[in-house]
């Protein structure tokens, strides 16, 4: 590979000579429908096991972003609570209010929010009913993400989506544990492949809020991932080449095995720091 300057940032992250000559421009398959079969079959098996949780899991020829405003689109009836503490995360409110939700903000300090009194606080008694999301960001494996998830579990009515863009891959999340309704994710970032795909797995909790949610739209329907998926495709045209370099990625990932890859990270990590 050609020498060239490397940024160290968290994502797009520099992505390996193997990746890009070796899998992501190997043939693109002619036969769209025999090859997602039997691909997607066999990579949502392996995703789903890599996660350790029961939660159906889809890919998504789109950024992140795509997944985070489907699940607006189809969690969100009328009122969504965004819990604000960095640039992408502030996004989430002007997300919210273009989709035509009412978006309550909620600039947090992570390190001293009392989440039960905050959560709760900024919503009028009268309204404590209402259809309600909660979004965030994981800072830290074993504070934040747990710690919120546990205050949710007291309001059934709530839906709790993840963002994992910047952790997935490289710190364990525990979905079903947590009680997460959808986890979103890219793959620029730990799962170290070029941007413009992103996977999600969503709980049934998920599909049974989206099947009362209006106008959904359906490139980012998740009734109609769940109904393609049923036959191991893809609502719309996919990234064969992405595909090919997550399933490459997936065995890096099994090869090195799990517990190794989150302990690599973590020792990484501190070092950074």
């Amino acid at each position: 590979m050609t020498p060239h300057d490397k940024l160290f940032i968290p994502g797009p992250v520099e992505v390996s000579e193997k990746t890009w000559c070796r899998v992501f421009a190997s043939d693109d398959w002619a036969s769209r429908r025999r090859f997602l079969r039997i691909f997607t079959a066999r990579f949502i098996q392996g995703f789903r096991h890599y996660l350790e949780q029961s939660s159906q899991c889809f890919l998504s020829t789109s950024s992140a972003w795509g997944v985070m405003e489907a699940s607006v689109r189809n969690l969100v009836d009328r009122g969504v609570l965004c819990c604000m503490c960095g640039a992408f995360s502030d996004k989430w409110f002007d997300v919210a209010k273009r989709c035509g939700k009412e978006a309550a903000p909620l600039q947090v300090d992570w390190e001293n929010i009392s989440i039960k009194r905050r959560s709760t606080g900024n919503w009028p008694r009268e309204n404590s009913t209402r259809s309600r999301s909660f979004t965030t960001r994981l800072h830290r494996r074993d504070e934040s993400a747990p710690k919120i998830c546990r205050t949710l579990a007291k309001y059934p009515d709530v839906a709790l989506v993840l963002d994992t863009v910047l952790s997935f891959s490289g710190v364990k999340i525990d979905m079903d544990a947590l009680g997460v309704d959808v986890m979103l994710t890219g793959a620029q970032k730990a799962l170290a492949l070029p941007p413009g795909f992103s996977l999600f797995s969503a709980s049934e909790k998920a599909f049974a809020r989206a099947e009362k949610i209006p106008n959904r739209g359906f490139y980012f329907d998740f009734l109609e991932f769940q109904k393609q998926q049923a036959e191991w495709m893809t609502p719309s045209t996919a990234s064969i080449g992405h595909m090919h370099a997550l399933q490459s990625k997936l065995d890096e990932i099994f090869d090195e095995g799990l517990e190794a890859r989150f302990a690599r990270h973590e020792r990484t990590n501190a070092h950074r720091a």
